[in-house]
């Protein structure tokens, strides 16, 4: 199964449709999008991005990000909302390679759950909406702030915590495009030596993480995002299909 789809200038947009979640259901097609960032949109990919018909792109960059890469181009109909999540910022300089590098993911996106509480609520509220999908996801590679608000959705919508670690690892297959245009546009620089890595245990860390400080991700969601159960029943109403009917 193919998620990706091809731009020649963004490296990790993909449909989050297609897993399975209980009760038979599965996360409906082209609702919900993730990606690396949008301001590289531009001649032939800005034709493919604008056929996808999205109606809300939720940008989890920093303020400074967006000024200095650009962001989405505005079209009539469809709403940008720039949502900062990261707080304390990754001091990747005093990263030690003999560190475990999924370990130390984990760890900043528990970072991310604690300092990003009013954002990531909002961007949950909006992807709730039945009237506001499509959804874009993304950051600047699609992979850590993005990868963090996906798993939330997902484990809300009743996917498996094994699939919600495998979509988080597909950045992987995305990531020699992303240094090779990074480095393309920035120069050849020397890179620490996460970067654009997606180490599945990372994820499995960070859900187990949230689990064992809040009881379950969906205790983390309704109790210290306090996003309601009527949001939590209309992101699933809208993002699952129909229960399959028991014989």
């Amino acid at each position: 199964m193919i998620r990706h789809i091809e731009f020649a200038n963004l490296c990790n947009f993909r449909d989050v449709g297609g897993y399975a979640a209980k009760d038979g259901q599965t996360v409906r097609w082209q609702r919900l999008y993730r990606a690396d960032s949008l301001g590289l949109l531009a001649g032939d990919d800005l034709t493919a991005f604008q056929a996808l018909r999205v109606r809300n792109v939720i940008d989890l960059r920093h303020p400074f990000e967006v000024d200095r890469n650009g962001r989405v181009p505005e079209a009539e109909g469809r709403l940008y909302q720039n949502l900062p999540i990261e707080g304390r910022p990754w001091d990747v300089a005093s990263y030690d390679a003999r560190t475990d590098l999924a370990r130390w993911l984990a760890d900043r996106y528990l970072e991310v759950s604690e300092d990003g509480v009013a954002n990531l609520r909002t961007a949950l509220e909006t992807v709730a909406r039945a009237d506001n999908a499509p959804v874009v996801v993304h950051c600047a590679a699609g992979k850590d702030r993005t990868g963090v608000l996906t798993a939330l959705v997902l484990a809300l919508a009743g996917v498996s915590e094994d699939d919600i670690v495998a979509d988080y690892a597909l950045t992987g297959l995305a990531t020699e495009r992303f240094v090779a245009g990074w480095r393309r546009r920035h120069g050849d620089v020397d890179l620490w030596p996460g970067f654009g890595l997606a180490p599945p245990e990372a994820m499995r860390f960070f859900l187990a993480d949230l689990a064992t400080r809040h009881g379950s991700v969906e205790k983390y969601v309704t109790e210290t995002l306090a996003l309601s159960s009527d949001a939590v029943g209309e992101l699933r109403a809208h993002l699952l299909t129909e229960p399959t009917a028991q014989g």
